[in-house]
């Protein structure tokens, strides 16, 4: 698809070119806020892109309206569809595309008030960079065609070959910031709650394993070469497992989706035949309020359903529910039996919007 000039055209060059200064950015080791700059000129990619699509398909009405159906005004504009409403208009991204996305608009929300210059967060988060890249470039030539595919003008980015000692990354860690650590917690919770074969998938993280091609290859042979899991044979793909137990990116703790997690019915009635104090689910969400255990509307609007300690619940977004650990039980037993949890303490504590250190209470 050939774009003349017009609006459409503008909005789709605009995307490509926050593209590539997201990659530029990227790219230069010493630019500062690197992560940051990429996320955010991601961000803009996806969301031009997208209304260009609109303004393709469908002509000016990607904006929103107010009730009495006149378009709605920010600062004397148009206040038009951001992101996440374009991805639900749209509607012809895959699972794992749209959780590439919203990982990286909830980061985005997460660090736009805060200066993350820390290159651990561009280490941890490089497979999902990749992935948010890859899938632009994949959306934008489905949509536009192959003529606007920008593969041909990036290059693959020049590494290091030491990897930092462990030493180095002990002191490091030793000086992280507090927002540097809700960072990462955010990030290690996203991806605890991601489905393992979406997590699994090229389009949520890229993994990559840089070993040295050497043998008898071809004189004009590419230096680097790319292969698409989806496109390698069942035998290659055998040969890739076992190279990659022995290099590991990720190893797996939890058991299959939901094995041996509770509701809350079930958790009330285990600590029930175990404790002399009843529990009934009121005085359940009282408790999990206030040790913030999971979110809850009063404690605070717009509240992230993911925003969970993963040590006691997780979130199950399928089927829009929380799930909880034999340790929640026993959490809740012991702190019942010894009397540092009672009706009238945590009922007051929540009706003052009061949260509780849990380490505290932890046995």
């Amino acid at each position: 698809m050939t774009l003349r000039k017009g609006k459409t055209k503008s909005l789709l060059e605009s995307s490509i070119d926050c593209a590539l200064l997201s990659v530029e950015i990227y790219n230069k080791p010493r630019a500062p806020f690197r992560v940051e700059s990429f996320i955010t000129h991601m961000i803009m990619a996806w969301t031009r892109l997208l209304q260009a699509y609109f303004n393709q398909t469908i002509g000016e009405t990607y904006f929103y309206k107010e009730k009495n159906g006149r378009y709605k005004i920010i600062d004397g504009e148009r206040k038009a569809w951001e992101l996440k409403t374009c991805i639900l208009k749209y509607g012809k991204l895959n699972e794992a595309v749209k959780v590439n996305l919203d990982f990286f608009i909830r980061l985005r929300n997460k660090i736009e008030h805060r200066t993350i210059d820390k290159e651990e967060i561009g280490i941890m988060i490089f497979g999902e960079c990749q992935s948010l890249l890859y899938n632009y470039e994949n959306e934008l030539i489905n949509i536009f065609g192959i003529e606007y595919a920008i593969n041909e003008s990036l290059a693959y980015s020049l590494q290091f070959s030491r990897l930092r000692t462990a030493k180095q990354t002990q002191a490091s860690k030793q000086l992280l910031s507090s927002e540097y650590r809700e960072v990462v917690e955010f990030i290690r919770k996203y991806r605890d709650n991601v489905k393992d074969d979406v997590f699994a998938s090229q389009e949520f993280s890229i993994k990559l394993i840089q070993v040295p091609k050497i043998g008898n290859t071809g004189r004009n042979d590419l230096a680097v070469e790319f292969v698409n899991w989806n496109s390698l044979s069942e035998q290659d793909r055998k040969k890739y497992d076992k190279l990659t137990t022995i290099v590991k990116d990720r190893v797996i703790k939890t058991e299959a989706v939901n094995v041996g997690k509770l509701k809350p019915g079930k958790v009330i009635a285990n600590v029930n035949k175990k404790s002399a104090i009843k529990l009934n689910h009121a005085d359940h969400k009282h408790i999990l309020a206030v040790f913030k255990v999971r979110p809850y509307r009063e404690f605070g609007e717009d509240q992230d359903p993911f925003d969970t300690n993963t040590k006691y619940c997780h979130y199950d977004e399928a089927h829009n529910d929380y799930l909880y650990q034999d340790c929640w039980v026993d959490f809740l037993v012991g702190n019942l039996t010894t009397g540092q949890l009672t009706k009238e303490f945590w009922k007051r504590n929540f009706d003052e919007r009061k949260t509780l250190d849990i380490k505290k209470y932890e046995q």
